[in-house]
């Protein structure tokens, strides 16, 4: 299999010379621990006592991982991606709350975001998450079994009912949904809500998409019991196969409430789980359709060895790579460039409404061992090349 991650070209040709630049001195940033703390406690800061950050976010670290502040705002970025065979999944990337209202406009804002989709063939995605539908220790209390009041069975019942209401729209409109994981102690809910929206509507293709956070050691046969459920019972399964957001977290609640942690042993174990779900997967793609959800290239390249065994084609139609918006483009664009479908999420929403998310991006590039690096030597790379 070819190297094909190497080309800086390929992978940076829609950055200026400036956006270039901002990049490495953004990502030279993240590569400091202690700053990333500070930077976190500082911004967190000047947002609650509202003091006029907000241009400056937007200059920098905002514009780098986000496309915009609205859906129209992003437009120009889709569209330029979309002439190098980068298309966008729009990701309204405004937190969780605990009250009704946000659930309600959460759902209204990803119904207008699929009539938006419909009309862009540069967006073949949309997408959200459980908790932008219904509180989390709501999803918490269903998955334990445990019993709803009155109230909490009709807050449920709403929650339900915001699923439908946007399952049944992207049906209708045949616009494919991804639906994110989150964590373990809430997923089992949202796992079950998700499978009867696919039983619902997924008859004919996949439309809407479950994630699987492979870094936890039960999802494959969590799949091949869904696999087998799907073949009896005549519906189709859209996966989305990460490694996961949540680690610290779950171990540490693993420890504190004194049970098995879900997370699998090792990063070893967990690029193998990785690996082995979507190799499970590629064997029926009369079942499955598969978004590859990675920034690590031995994944990609495996994941290009198996399609290849097979004689699939590159731009097979139940295939998907995808990547975070603001990161591995040395990814994402020389597999759109070798002729593979290829996703960038694109984050966006009011710059405050949004931090939450960024601060996030931010951690988990310091804390994954090596992709800061890896990013690092790429831009340096292509900062020579242009002899910047």
């Amino acid at each position: 299999m070819d190297r094909i991650f190497e080309n800086t070209a390929t992978a940076f040709a829609l950055k200026t010379d400036s956006e270039l630049e901002r990049a490495y001195f953004l990502f030279k940033m993240i590569a400091n621990e202690p700053l990333v703390k500070m930077g976190t406690l500082m911004t967190n800061f000047a947002i609650k006592a509202h003091l006029p950050v907000e241009g400056l976010i937007r200059a920098t670290v905002f514009d780098h991982f986000c496309g915009g502040v609205s859906e129209e705002d992003c437009l120009p970025i889709v569209d330029r991606m979309y002439e190098k065979g980068v298309s966008s999944v729009l990701d309204y990337s405004v937190e969780g709350k605990e009250e009704e209202d946000p659930f309600d406009n959460a759902t209204k804002m990803i119904l207008k975001i699929l009539d938006f989709v419909k009309e862009k063939k540069a967006i073949p995605f949309a997408v959200f998450k459980p908790t932008g539908f219904g509180r989390f220790a709501l999803y918490q209390k269903v998955s334990e079994k445990k019993d709803l009041t009155s109230n909490e069975k009709a807050e449920w019942s709403r929650v339900v009912s915001r699923f439908d209401r946007v399952c049944k729209k992207a049906h209708d409109l045949e616009v494919s949904l991804l639906i994110d994981g989150e964590e373990s102690w809430m997923q089992q809910a949202a796992d079950d809500l998700v499978e009867d929206m696919m039983r619902k509507y997924n008859s004919k293709k996949a439309i809407v998409f479950n994630t699987l956070q492979t870094y936890r050691w039960d999802r494959l046969p969590y799949l091949k019991e869904l696999h087998q459920r799907a073949v009896k019972d005549g519906f189709k399964v859209g996966v989305k196969v990460v490694r996961g957001a949540y680690m610290e977290k779950e171990n540490d609640r693993a420890k504190e409430k004194g049970y098995p942690s879900p997370i699998c042993e090792s990063k070893l174990a967990t690029d193998e789980n990785f690996n082995d779900t979507i190799a499970y997967m590629l064997n029926d793609l009369d079942t499955f359709s598969l978004f590859a959800g990675t920034h690590n290239e031995n994944s990609c390249y495996r994941l290009m060895e198996l399609m290849d065994d097979k004689g699939m084609d590159k731009n097979n139609e139940s295939i998907w790579f995808g990547q975070l918006y603001g990161m591995s483009d040395h990814i994402s664009f020389n597999l759109a460039s070798a002729g593979y479908n290829v996703a960038k999420y694109l984050p966006f929403g009011p710059v405050r409404d949004v931090m939450p998310y960024l601060i996030r991006r931010a951690e988990e590039n310091t804390s994954v061992a090596g992709q800061t690096s890896r990013e690092l030597s790429l831009l340096k790379k292509e900062r020579k090349r242009r002899k910047i």
